[in-house]
């Protein structure tokens, strides 16, 4: 199965939207809000992502997809 590209480019919209529509935090705060939130989409992406290998638990072959 390959990555989820959609569920990715909606959690980057929704950050966007969030910043937006707030005007609480600003500069340093801010930058490092959208690091977080942005890592943490990220970090969901990746593990949308599947490995399927055959083998033992010494000798692996498989594809990453």
């Amino acid at each position: 199965m390959p990555l989820n590209k959609p569920l990715l480019q909606a959690a980057i919209l929704q950050i966007l939207e969030d910043f937006k529509n707030t005007e609480e935090i600003s500069g340093e705060a801010a930058a490092q809000q959208f690091a977080e939130k942005l890592t943490d989409a990220i970090d969901a992406f990746v593990r949308t992502g599947t490995v399927v290998t055959t083998g033992s638990a010494t000798t692996q072959t498989g594809t990453i997809t």
